[in-house]
């Protein structure tokens, strides 16, 4: 038998009818497949084997199947299994193909008068192709650290046998799966660190995130998050290397014996650019631009795998079956075929899923940077809608925290109701409330028939993290709405092309860290847009709270307008993001625009009014207020609090808990911070971007559009959420309702929360965490249940007035 390549191919002179570089998954799949179809093929590998990445994994390492809803059409064999199995396994796959090892590639040409292409390897040999499949991966460009010390001897980019560490301190520097697999690899035998510039691992697989948390309850892996490395260098004195970092606590430094530094790899660019091969733009980020059939902008050379921006064994190897089968005028339905048919389905049920997909990257600026593959992998993270004329998407206040594309069609943004701008086809909404974690801060309702995509905050978060493109795109939208949104609708789009002339910066801030201090030069405004601030000045000498302020509001205009240095300190209570916009361009537009300066003076003459009152606070209300700051309030949207001067201590409060929740309370009266007559019990303070929600393998923790983060069915009782919250309000419970106690012994003993200490090990579990007593009418529980009305659950801004108010 032999293949019959379709027209476009078959007519071009050439040896063979594919020549594929490198043995990796795409690469034996692809041969796999060419053999099956009879065609001439040989396969390039530059190594002495097959999988070279996979042969670079640390002895013994798992490799996981990923997606798992993905099914593979592959004819060769792969899943979930070893190192060692994998490469078994694939070894005796090649063995049947025609395969030459150390072929090196030097050289690839295409004539565009013939249509043949060339290929050279550093040996000299010569090879002609009707079509090139180029799988060779990425692992030959290694990103480095980018500090001090990154080529120091002890400083590392890959590790091959984890088994010849022992008895070290190991920094593990990395936030994606080979960073983990790494750290996982070496605990027992080692201390390790594992140091993520992230707030969550977006970027790894479930299964390494389970492994993570499991290791850190253990103890066995000590995890630093939202980390940026500052230096690496050798301490003269003890021989040993200093890892230098900035973390939410400020600068610290770790004493280690070695540093694994795995943080991904560069593109190849400008290696395929001179192929021939064009890129959708300039970004160093950006996936060669290829059809749905990984065809690039040349003629017959396809691009597979990692370098088409598909990292994942599975897909890649799905990749090569479907090129083969394409050209050989046999095409095969793409795995996800049947996955995506579904998602598009309210919109377009009739068209083919790759039309869909090309309409969509057409109208959707924000997925351009995206591969084809990219594309569908968010697509099947989301959902279609289809909008009636009028319907709304969500409202003003809510706290829900989806994002929204829109693909066809227009809706319109109202504040209080009022229309304060249209979102027309291409644009997107929602970006502020994922980024703030805070409340909708307009309602979004169709004009017309709208159809829109709403991804989940994972994906999109994911997005941000590992495609510059996309996290520019949507940094630069958001500072442009909040702008907008926060100057109170004062700023034309003009006037706003002028404020970032000089561009923008962001910033982020670790808890206690001051944004500017008291005396500073006024250096530009400052949008904050996650976390929360303080501002204070010193009165007779000592420092006086004079605001608390959420993400929304902005600081650093009195100095703008009058000239002066600051006038207070402003300090992140939580970790807090800012976008500073430069002064000179406040300046100019002030001077223009009435309407601004006139928003800008009145905001200024009620800070002034607001700090007159404030700084005369008495000493013990400033202490109070800095203790609820200092038990999380400047990020919590629903803090209960007990006044102590009111509790009998009638545990009523747990009682009522425990009887609404099927016996397992959701707090801990006892436990917790006091300060003079204020308690602060251990319960869920609904934090604007709940440290839950990170990590969590299932997305099994939403938040309602009213407010509540809650847990839905399907947690798998990974334990990751309560590992996650600084404020211990998270428990593993049993699947099943407990026994509760009877009246007379919650009367007599107030035994109703004990059910939360009497789970055995080895009953299924999940989590559970306060709710809100959503299902009940009259709200929560526990603070009916006071007798006396000790108990109270506020937001932090009315936390902030009961404290600040005589």
């Amino acid at each position: 038998m032999s293949a019959r390549l379709l027209p476009q191919f078959a007519d071009v002179p050439a040896d063979y009818d594919f020549v594929i570089i490198g043995a990796g998954p795409a690469g034996i799949a692809a041969a796999a497949e060419a053999h099956a179809q009879g065609a001439r093929y040989v396969l390039l590998e530059a190594t002495a084997g097959v999988a070279n990445t996979i042969r670079g994994y640390q002895k013994g390492k798992y490799v996981m199947a990923e997606p798992a809803h993905l099914p593979l059409i592959s004819s060769v064999p792969f899943s979930v299994g070893t190192r060692e199995q994998v490469l078994g396994n694939w070894e005796k796959a090649a063995a049947g193909l025609e395969v030459r090892y150390g072929a090196r590639m030097s050289r690839l040409a295409h004539d565009p008068t013939t249509g043949t292409h060339t290929v050279m390897t550093e040996s000299g040999d010569v090879y002609t192709a009707r079509c090139v499949v180029l799988s060779a991966g990425v692992q030959g460009n290694l990103r480095k650290l980018g500090v001090p010390g990154e080529s120091l001897p002890r400083v590392q980019y890959t590790l091959a046998d984890p088994d010849e560490i022992n008895g070290e301190t190991v920094v593990v520097v990395g936030g994606g799966d080979a960073g983990v697999e790494n750290a996982i690899a070496l605990i027992g035998r080692n201390t390790v660190y594992l140091i993520n510039r992230d707030e969550e691992f977006a970027r790894c697989k479930e299964g390494n995130i389970k492994l993570i948390e499991k290791s850190k309850a253990s103890g066995q892996l000590l995890v630093k998050v939202s980390t940026n490395t500052l230096s690496v260098r050798e301490d003269a004195e003890s021989g040993r290397m200093v890892y230098a970092a900035r973390g939410p606590l400020g600068e610290e430094e770790i004493a280690c014996d070695r540093i694994i530094a795995r943080l991904g790899t560069l593109s190849p660019r400008k290696d395929l650019e001179s192929y021939g091969i064009a890129y959708p733009g300039p970004a160093p980020d950006a996936t060669p631009l290829l059809s749905e059939r990984y065809e690039s902008s040349v003629p017959g050379l396809f691009v597979l795998g990692a370098l088409s921006g598909c990292p994942l064994i599975k897909q890649a190897m799905n990749q090569g079956r479907e090129v083969v089968a394409y050209a050989c005028g046999k095409p095969v339905e793409p795995a996800d075929e049947g996955l995506l048919r579904e998602v598009v389905k309210p919109w377009r049920p009739r068209n083919p899923v790759g039309e869909t997909l090309a309409l969509i990257a057409e109208r959707v600026p924000l997925f351009q940077p995206l591969g084809r593959l990219q594309l569908r992998e968010v697509l099947l993270e989301s959902r279609v809608q289809v909008l009636r004329a009028g319907e709304v998407v969500f409202r003003q206040n809510d706290y829900t925290n989806s994002f929204y594309s829109i693909v066809e069609g227009e809706v319109e943004a109202l504040v209080d109701e009022q229309r304060v701008g249209t979102l027309q086809t291409g644009m997107y909404f929602g970006e502020i409330g994922l980024i703030s974690g805070r409340r909708r801060t307009a309602t979004i309702r169709a004009i017309k028939p709208t159809v829109v995509i709403e991804t989940s905050r994972r994906t999109i978060l994911k997005l941000i993290a590992s495609v510059d493109g996309v996290r520019k795109n949507i940094d630069e939208n958001f500072v442009r709405r909040a702008l907008a949104l926060f100057l109170g609708g004062a700023l034309t789009p003009a006037d706003i092309d002028v404020l970032l002339a000089d561009g923008y910066e962001v910033r982020r801030y670790q808890p206690h860290q001051d944004l500017f201090r008291e005396g500073d030069p006024g250096d530009g405004l400052y949008l904050i847009r996650r976390g929360s601030v303080t501002v204070t000045r010193k009165v007779e000498g000592r420092p006086r709270v004079l605001a608390y302020l959420a993400a929304g509001n902005y600081v650093g205009e009195m100095s703008l307008i009058n000239k002066e240095p600051r006038a207070a300190t402003v300090t992140a209570t939580v970790m807090t993001e800012v976008l500073v916009v430069s002064g000179k361009g406040v300046d100019e537009v002030r001077a223009r625009n009435a309407k601004l300066a006139a928003e800008l003076g009145a905001k200024t003459m009620r800070a002034l009014g607001d700090s007159a009152g404030l700084s005369q606070l008495s000493s013990a209300r400033r202490r109070k207020l800095d203790f609820l700051l200092g038990q999380g309030l400047g990020e919590a949207t629903d803090m209960l609090l007990i006044d102590e001067a009111r509790c009998i201590h009638c545990n009523q409060c747990e009682n009522a808990c425990a009887a609404t929740h099927d016996g397992v309370s959701r707090l801990d009266r006892v436990k917790g911070p006091s300060f003079e007559e204020l308690h602060v019990p251990t319960a869920c303070r609904h934090c604007e971007n709940p440290h839950c929600m990170k990590e969590c393998p299932p997305d099994a923790i939403k938040r309602l559009a009213s407010g509540e983060v809650v847990i839905n069915d399907s947690c798998i009782g990974c334990g990751n959420c309560q590992s996650n919250c600084p404020y211990g309000v998270i428990q593993l419970a049993p699947r099943e309702p407990q026994p509760q106690p009877g009246l007379l012994m919650s009367l007599l003993f107030g035994v109703g929360g004990m059910a939360r200490h009497a789970v055995k090990g080895d009953v299924q579990k999940k989590a559970v965490k306060c709710d809100m007593c959503r299902s009940l009418p009259g709200g929560a529980a526990c603070v009916r249940a006071c007798p006396t009305g000790a108990a109270m659950r506020l937001s932090a801004e009315a936390a902030v007035r009961s404290i600040t108010r005589r």
